[in-house]
Parts: structure tokens; C-alpha cells; sequence
């Protein structure tokens, strides 16, 4: 025997010669209607609606052009008069390599050029071994191809394995009284699809008034086109059961495309809104596209500053002085009054704002949770530069006291905040001292407010290139 190694090209011969399995394969082209219905969490629901002809008896019916990344274990036929057996989902894809492996232990046709005369010689060779190359017993003697090989050729396949699926196909063993053609519905769930929300917030020069623009961003990596579909989200957290199980992802670049803005429909579905587009769409695999489903040209809505302060500065000692940069917020109020009151997905909200020469600058970011009408959406949007808080612990002591049998501890600690503004305008600082325990405010030179039964706030104006000082005293009772 003879060990040479050869370079392999693959041809797969008589690929138009029809299904392998018996019955009947359904295609795109006998697609009469296509519903998506997209969730936040890397799922949608399918719905696809073709048109089969099934034989009498037993039969295999298949759907071509399914996910990829369907979960086989949600899928529902409707319509249908006739039994489903079984189904199968063939997600082993046709490649080179695969086709390979399936045609172990079968007999293919080997064609190989001279490289010298340019004459092509055909052979019959059995497929012994695709791990590491491929192993070719031609005759009485065993041939290697791997990449190493020198010698070109290829490799010609009479027919596809019937385990082997160019698309990925779902396979349902039926059981049919009489021939009939009729619509049936493919409903399953799927990984691969899913949409975030993106808005856009333009803020006026006085800070009282911002338009808002709201995108809707659709992102298929689900191995599959979806062409012509009527497309719903879905805003809210449904609830998943989740299986270990191998994971086929394709990261590839996605193209990106965009579509002009249309009323989107919302409605209330349980506990979660359902928002449609106004027109059907095709989202191409690896593709995202983006589709604008809010817009509304003037909100309400404020900007203020604030210093933070927590529980830990009560209970113990500080020797040196805390200087801490003002925090920037914007607040909109989801409400009809303000021109909103919509509900508002999940997401990033970007907000710009005009400079002196009108030009739109990025003034920052946060995001957004689900925002039902009625609520109220903050906005954090950074450190402001030219305000900040210097915090002087002027006082701080400590004693213990028995209350029905239990060791309470009682902190008295007084604090200077001394507010620095250094704009050329003046401003209103916001104050939210967080606090732990039973908690009272003994001396303040500026009245509070208690928002809730851990937070104290209080309003500070501080003049123009000037400083304000709030001062005031705590008494914490804890038991630690």
C-alpha cells in the first residue's frame, strides 16, 4: 500500500434531485403568513402559516427554513386535520466537514487533475476516517487528505445523508386519513430574536422642555431570514424556565438597515404592553434594523443637582474633610399632563442640548427601566464640574443604653456641608442624606424634608461664584 497525502475540494452531485425523505417538504415558497412576536429576553414567538399538500396514511411532513435556534419542544401545529405522530428537529447543518462525517463507511468518486498533462482520472474510494483529515481506501491502497496535501482533487457526492439538512428543518411523522391540501400553522418559540428600545431626548436652553424620540432596535441572529412579517414586542419580564444546553451562536457582524417613523399600536396584554409596527418587515439573519416607535416633540420636564450622602458617615469618626462633585439629574413625569404619558420600554436614554452656537452636544446617559404611565424616569447624567460639597464632621460621640433587655447604642454627630458653586449663575442643590436605625434631626440651620423612614433631603441655593453651608445634627439609636 501506498500513503500519499491530497488536497481535497468538495462537489456534491445531484443536490436538485428532491427531498431524500419520504412525504412531503414544505418551503418559503409555500409561506402564506408570517407573525414574530419578539420578548427582552432573547426569545420570540413564531408563527408561520404555509400551505401543504399530504399524501394518504403514514407520512413525513417537513418545514424547511425554521430557527435555527428553535426550541423544538414548544412547537404547535394548528389548523391541521391530520395526526402528528412525531416530530424531529434536524439541526445538523450541511458543511464540508459534516458531509464528510456522515459519509463514513460510503463510497464516493474521487477526481484528480495531472498536474503536468491537465488530464482529470475519476476513481472509486471509500470514506474511512474524517478525525484529523481524511482517510480514502481506493482499491488495495489507503490515501490520506488533509491540509498538508499537495496534490489537488475533490470529492463527488451522489446524494446528501438523509440525517443531513441544507436548512434547518423541522420533521413531523404524520398520520393522514386522505390526500388533502390545506393552511396549517407552525407556532414555536425560538432564541436568536430581540429587540432593546433606544431614546433620544433634546433639551431646551432654559432646561424645562426636551422632545423625545424613541427607536426600536430588531436583531436576528437566529440562523434564519424572516421575510414579510408582522412584527409585535413585547415590554416586560417574562418568565423562563432555563436548560444547559449546547449553545449555536454566530457572532458575525450584523448589517444594520432603518425604517421611517409609523404610528406603532401599543395595547395591555396581561400584565405586559404589546406594542405592533404599522408595517410588515423582513429582518434578514445576522441583520439588525431599527424602527422608530415613539415621538413626541415637547415634554416637561427639570434638571437639578445633588450630593449624596449614607448611612456610614453617622456611626463613626471622620478627621478629614470629604469633597464630593454635585451629581446632575434630569426628571420627566410619564403623565399626559407633562405630553407623555406613554409606556415606555426598557432601555438607554441619550440626552443632547444646544451650545451657544447651536450646535447639539451630548450632556449624557442613563437607563431606564419599564416605565409604566404614571411613574417618573430620572435620569443620571454625570458630575457636574463647577459644584461640589465638602463634608466637615464637627462633632461625634457615642454611648450605650438597656432597652427591654437589649444593648442600644445612641450616635450624636454633627455635620458642615459647605456648597462651593462655580458657575456664573446661581443653583439649587438637593441634599439626600441617607440614614439607618431610628433616626432625628436635633439642630439644622435650614428646615428638611423626610421623604421616607431612611432619607432626609434638604434644598440648598447657593449664589452665584459663592458658597452656602448647611449645617445640622443627627441622633442615630441602633443596635450594633
Amino acid at each position: 500500500m501506498s500513503l500519499r497525502f491530497l488536497s481535497v475540494g468538495l462537489l456534491v452531485a445531484g443536490l436538485g434531485s428532491g427531498p431524500l425523505w419520504a412525504g412531503t417538504t414544505s418551503t418559503l415558497e409555500d409561506q402564506k403568513n408570517l407573525g414574530i412576536t419578539i420578548y427582552n429576553d432573547n426569545l420570540a414567538l413564531v408563527r408561520d402559516t404555509r400551505g401543504v399538500t399530504v399524501s394518504k396514511g403514514r407520512s413525513v411532513l417537513s418545514f424547511a427554513d425554521v430557527s435555527a435556534q428553535i426550541k423544538p419542544q414548544t412547537a404547535l401545529l394548528g389548523g391541521n386535520k391530520f395526526a402528528v405522530l412525531e416530530q424531529n428537529f434536524d439541526f445538523d447543518l450541511l458543511t464540508p466537514q459534516k458531509l464528510l462525517e456522515k459519509a463514513v463507511g460510503q463510497t464516493v468518486r474521487l477526481y484528480r487533475e495531472n498536474p503536468a498533462t491537465g488530464a482529470e482520472t475519476v476513481e472509486e474510494a471509500t470514506i474511512l476516517s474524517t478525525n484529523g483529515g481524511t482517510v480514502l481506501q481506493i482499491g488495495y491502497r489507503i490515501e490520506v487528505m488533509g491540509q498538508a496535501a499537495s496534490i489537488p482533487g475533490r470529492l463527488v457526492f451522489d446524494q446528501i445523508p438523509e440525517n443531513l439538512r441544507a436548512r434547518p428543518t423541522l420533521s413531523m411523522a404524520i398520520d393522514s386519513r386522505k390526500a388533502r391540501t390545506e393552511d396549517v400553522t407552525l407556532n414555536y418559540l425560538t432564541e436568536g430574536l430581540g429587540w432593546k428600545a433606544d431614546y433620544v431626548a433634546y433639551l431646551n436652553d432654559d432646561e424645562t422642555e426636551l422632545s423625545l424620540r424613541g427607536w426600536v432596535t430588531l436583531t436576528n441572529n437566529s440562523g434564519t431570514a424572516f421575510n414579510n412579517a408582522q412584527v409585535q414586542l413585547v415590554a416586560g419580564e417574562v418568565n423562563q424556565v432555563y436548560e444547559p444546553q449546547p449553545r449555536r451562536r454566530d457572532l458575525a457582524f450584523m448589517a444594520r438597515a432603518s425604517m421611517s417613523a409609523e404610528a406603532v399600536a401599543q395595547e395591555q396584554l396581561g400584565e405586559y404592553h404589546l406594542y405592533t409596527l404599522p408595517n410588515r418587515t423582513s429582518v434578514a439573519n445576522r441583520q439588525t434594523k431599527q424602527v422608530s416607535f415613539v415621538e413626541v416633540p415637547i415634554v416637561k420636564a427639570r434638571t437639578f443637582l445633588e450630593v449624596q450622602g449614607g448611612s456610614w458617615y453617622y456611626f463613626n469618626r471622620h478627621k478629614s474633610d470629604d469633597v464630593q462633585k454635585a451629581v446632575s439629574f434630569l426628571e420627566i413625569e410619564n403623565e399626559t399632563e407633562s405630553g407623555l404619558g406613554k409606556p415606555l420600554p426598557k432601555g438607554v436614554m441619550r440626552l443632547y442640548m444646544a451650545d451657544s452656537k447651536g450646535t447639539a452636544q451630548f450632556l449624557g446617559e442613563d437607563r431606564i427601566n419599564h416605565t409604566a404611565s404614571g411613574e417618573t424616569i430620572k435620569l443620571e447624567l454625570g458630575q457636574s464640574f463647577d459644584v461640589s460639597a465638602k463634608r466637615k464632621q464637627t462633632h461625634h460621640s457615642s454611648s450605650t443604653r438597656i432597652v427591654e433587655g437589649a444593648k442600644l447604642t445612641d450616635y450624636r454627630t454633627s455635620f458642615d456641608l459647605e456648597l462651593n458653586n462655580g458657575k456664573e449663575s446661581p443653583v439649587q442643590v438637593r441634599i439626600v442624606e441617607t440614614m439607618s436605625g431610628n433616626w432625628s434631626i436635633t439642630e439644622e440651620n435650614m428646615p428638611h424634608t423626610k421623604e421616607d423612614a431612611f432619607t432626609a433631603v434638604w434644598l440648598v441655593d447657593v449664589p452665584t461664584k459663592g458658597k452656602t453651608t448647611l449645617k445640622f445634627s443627627v441622633l442615630t439609636s441602633a443596635t450594633r
